[in-house]
């Protein structure tokens, strides 16, 4: 589970840099910095919710609070 947890991180890094690469190179003239900002959210979004069903499924157990206890 950590492996595809991280794999999607990175993925998210990558359309992060891509877009800033694009941002510098096009200078405002395309839209691909749209287009790689867009894939960063659904892919965190994808990310968000693979989580969650995995908690719930019990695959991954979120830390306790420290506080509380």
């Amino acid at each position: 589970m950590k492996i595809i947890v991280i794999s999607i991180l990175a993925g998210i890094v990558f359309a992060l840099f891509s877009a800033m690469r694009y941002m510098v190179t096009d200078k405002g003239k395309g839209n691909r910095t749209v287009k790689a900002l867009s894939l960063r959210i659904g892919v965190s979004v994808v990310l968000f919710a693979t989580l969650i069903v995995l908690i719930k499924l019990g695959y991954i157990q979120p830390n306790p609070n420290p506080i509380y206890q």
